[in-house]
């Protein structure tokens, strides 16, 4: 897996814009797209029920270990969700595009 999409959630959109803004200086993500969502999970035996932003961020697979280090020492949750999916196939020129955008040159 060369590439992936990094899924994190927050607790609202300032943590999102602080956090994201971040990953770019660091040139960590190549895109960030953002949704609002209404999440229900379990947390310490209690259903909890929250509005949260959802980041879908688009990034080289190599750079994953980075992003959530840099999530976890930002983030407001003791647990944040900090999931990678494989990007399997993408176009020529996208993915083209993230490496472009993401790492030490």
């Amino acid at each position: 897996m060369k590439y992936c999409m990094i899924v994190v959630s927050f607790a609202d959109e300032d943590e999102s814009e602080r956090i994201i803004s971040e990953l770019f200086e660091r040139r960590l993500v190549a895109c960030a797209q953002l949704q609002d969502v209404r999440s229900r999970y379990v947390w310490q035996g209690k259903l909890e029920r929250d509005d949260e932003v959802v980041a879908f961020l688009k990034t080289r697979a190599e750079l994953y270990d980075r992003v959530e280090a840099c999530v976890k020492e930002m983030h407001s949750y003791e647990v944040p969700e900090i999931i990678a999916v494989p990007i399997e196939k993408g176009s020529e020129d996208y993915l083209k595009w993230i490496d472009e955008n993401t790492g030490d040159f």
